[in-house]
């Protein structure tokens, strides 16, 4: 029978292959058992700084786009067929759950038999909180961690919302400096999300674009500022962006003065804001020569916004070279901060959008405030340093099972604890995430505990269930209130679990020897 063509959110795959290979075999490997639970977490800060919290985002997109999914008969007939040939003995076929899969199909319509908690979205906490708990019962135990692979997914938009807000961070502590308290509002738009043609797929800018959204309102990823606006803010408007030219618009014309002019007379006046960028052959040339030269038009037109943006050249001499220009071409107006006179340009600003990382935007900040310029002046613009330059090691995300009910009735607490790399060890037992003082603190799940939730949201059970996924804009404010809340560094394991975690050690050293016995 001719193989039929089968997608899942527009991929031509079927669901039942989505995870690792390795996944497909563990139902058969693991012990027979009523219960299993694993969780998932970070387990380094982020690039390893002096600094672990992290923003939890991202467990809406899984649930709705892949766990929602309906399997049928259909994709498990096709993931036969290629179960059949993914073997290196073409004599026999990969090892996966056919039984179990089939008996899902059929009894559980097609859902996904496992029980998955997460933070609520938008939740800040420090490194070692779980971000979200799996747990699987009666025969379904051993498909715990079979979701795995796509769960583990989550640690992408976590971490650019994390890299996102320690922009934040640097542009906050920037104007809490220099910035006078009427111009503080602007904080929301110095990062710019350049990122989405550097991206891998559509996808990706969606995901990592939203993740940025939680803590600014510029973008140019248009595919995360849809979805956010019109998906998860009831039609809100959630991002804006500039009418901006680049080098192609640019060399288009005869001249720079061309297309600079041009842009006035579309865009200036009115309050407009537009952009040009102004490298495109001399630029130190086009900023001493073309930008004076433009201003009897520009002002002619009305009140606007022009940002002036390099694009090559050292980021911060080129920033501060744009910020004298055009003081010297537009002038400024004095405002004080602390009692420390600032530069404020008029009608002119300046955005750095190349190779800009946390790094860059420290050194431009402190530059732009020492030649006493407020850093109101400046925007940045990030694209593969948002989206792109984030791996799954750069906060050392895992999931592991933490608790087993064996088919005969014995519970025992699972922990991986490796001698050759310590960082690695995991948490053992049912696990509950509360606040103490305001804080997401970590504790052993006992039985008969009157909220078994604790922080916890139930985003699946065995099937759909009626989540209340909060707006985009409730969102954004837990981001701004929590992460403001959390102390930079705390060990979130609480006292209970820590002895938990001291037992299980004691007695699995008593008895290595022989657990290790052939």
């Amino acid at each position: 029978r001719k193989h039929r063509k089968m997608s899942i959110n527009g991929l031509p795959v079927v669901i039942s292959v989505l995870t690792d290979s390795y996944k497909a075999g563990h139902v058969d490997q693991y012990p027979d058992a009523n219960k299993m639970v694993a969780y998932g977490e970070f387990r380094q800060s982020f690039d390893k700084f002096d600094d672990d919290r992290f923003v939890f985002w991202g467990s809406r997109y899984f649930v709705e786009q892949y766990l929602s999914h309906q399997w049928t008969q259909e994709d498990l007939d096709c993931a036969e067929k290629f179960y059949a040939s993914h073997s290196p003995n073409p004599e026999h076929s990969f090892p996966w759950p056919k039984d179990l899969f089939t008996k899902m199909v059929k009894e559980n319509n097609g859902y996904f038999p496992v029980k998955l908690q997460c933070l609520p979205e938008g939740t800040c906490a420090n490194i070692h909180v779980p971000v979200y708990i799996i747990t699987a019962e009666g025969e379904w135990s051993r498909l715990v961690t079979f979701l795995e692979t796509l769960l583990t997914h989550i640690w992408y938009p976590c971490t650019v919302a994390t890299l996102s807000r320690f922009a934040r961070d640097v542009i906050e502590d920037a104007f809490e400096k220099s910035v006078a308290e009427e111009d503080k509002w602007k904080a929301d738009s110095r990062l710019h999300d350049f990122g989405f043609r550097g991206c891998t797929c559509v996808e990706q800018s969606l995901i990592g674009g939203t993740a940025h959204l939680l803590n600014f309102v510029g973008s140019d990823t248009m595919s995360a500022a849809y979805y956010a606006q019109f998906h998860l803010n009831n039609g809100k408007a959630v991002a804006s962006s500039i009418p901006a030219t680049e080098h192609s618009v640019m060399t288009a014309w005869p001249t720079e003065a061309d297309a600079i002019r041009h842009m006035i007379n579309k865009y200036g006046g009115d309050g407009g804001v537009f952009g040009t960028v102004m490298d495109s052959y001399d630029y130190t040339y086009a900023l001493d020569k073309i930008v004076p030269a433009m201003m009897k038009q520009k002002e002619a037109k009305g009140k606007s916004l022009w940002v002036l943006r390099p694009d090559s050249g050292d980021p911060t001499d080129a920033i501060i070279q744009a910020l004298e220009a055009a003081d010297k071409a537009a002038g400024h107006t004095v405002k004080e901060v602390n009692g420390v006179p600032f530069k404020v340009l008029n009608g002119i600003n300046a955005l750095q959008g190349d190779g800009i990382g946390l790094s860059e935007m420290k050194k431009i900040s402190a530059a732009v405030i020492a030649h006493g310029y407020s850093a109101c002046n400046v925007a940045y613009g990030m694209g593969s340093g948002l989206l792109q330059k984030v791996n799954r090691d750069t906060m050392s995300f895992a999931t592991k099972l933490c608790y087993i009910e064996y088919a005969d009735g014995t519970k025992r607490n699972v922990m991986k604890k490796p001698k050759t790399a310590s960082g690695k060890s995991s948490l053992p037992g049912c696990l509950k995430v509360s606040r103490v003082n305001g804080v997401p603190t970590v504790f052993p799940l006992k039985e008969g505990d009157e909220d078994p939730d604790g922080m916890m949201q139930t985003v699946w059970n065995n099937g759909p269930v009626d989540v209340k996924w909060e707006d985009f804009d409730s969102l954004r404010a837990r981001v701004k209130r929590e992460w403001a809340a959390l102390p930079k560094k705390n060990d979130p394991v609480s006292a209970e679990l820590k002895e938990v975690i001291v037992q299980w050690i004691k007695e699995f050293d008593e008895g290595y020897q022989e657990k290790l016995a052939l």
